[in-house]
């Protein structure tokens, strides 16, 4: 579509987002660290690669998610200036849907309805689901796996958002924190936001379903929330 120079330059390449169509993942950290940020960086990636992402967003509303995506876009124009860059824009729209769910209203029979809805009816069928503020809190490994299974039957990539809690010290083995420490077996990759000084590191526990012993040098810079290269 024109747009490989930005998908090369992305420093996301090192999370292999591509290749593994059933891969879900994770995004982890405390409140305000970011976590939506990366994870509509993650969907601006699947479309600049050609795919079709569907971003639910539970117990937030269209018009804030939507400026998240207008808002990243804007970095990205200032940093990657593009020729055409209302064309990139309107493919970006054109490639993603957004859908709301109010909190306590999200399980997986209400998401398969509505994505049968779109799929059936050929309004939007998704490459990529990103599902922010999810209630890891209040669920528990066989219902999320029903909603794993659901999103392998669609072959999408997908990726979640979980909040850490600092006054709570369980772990999982790998390293993945509470709430989602026993539930890490049902991610390929789990990255946890770690807050620093001057940055917002990005710590890959889990890696092709296994722990990692060396980490990747991203980070997210504080004032544009945007990845890079940890220098």
């Amino acid at each position: 579509m024109g747009y490989e120079p930005l998908v090369k330059q992305n420093p996301l390449r090192v999370l292999k987002l591509t290749g593994n169509d059933k891969k879900m993942g994770l995004i982890m950290a405390r409140a305000g660290l970011g976590k939506t940020a990366l994870l509509v960086q993650i969907a601006l990636d699947s479309i600049l690669r050609g795919n079709r992402v569907l971003h639910i967003s539970i117990g937030e509303n269209l018009d804030k998610t939507k400026l998240w995506y207008d808002d990243m876009l804007q970095v990205i124009l200032q940093e990657c200036p593009v020729a055409k860059p209302h064309e990139l824009i309107d493919m970006v729209r054109q490639h993603r849907m957004i859908m709301t769910f109010k909190v306590g209203a999200f399980d997986r029979s209400r998401l398969e309805e509505r994505l049968n809805d779109l799929v059936q009816q050929n309004i939007f069928t998704p490459d990529c689901v990103v599902i922010d503020g999810f209630d890891f809190t209040s669920t528990d490994h066989a219902k999320l796996a029903d909603i794993k299974n659901l999103l392998e039957s669609l072959r999408v990539q997908t990726w979640f958002s979980a909040t850490s809690h600092r006054d709570d010290p369980r772990v999982s083995p790998s390293g993945v924190p509470a709430p989602c420490h026993e539930l890490d077996d049902l991610f390929e990759t789990v990255v946890l936001l770690k807050s620093y000084q001057d940055h917002i590191q990005l710590e890959i526990l889990r890696d092709n379903g296994k722990k990692v012993e060396e980490n990747s040098h991203l980070c997210l810079d504080p004032a544009t929330m945007m990845v890079k290269q940890d220098s």
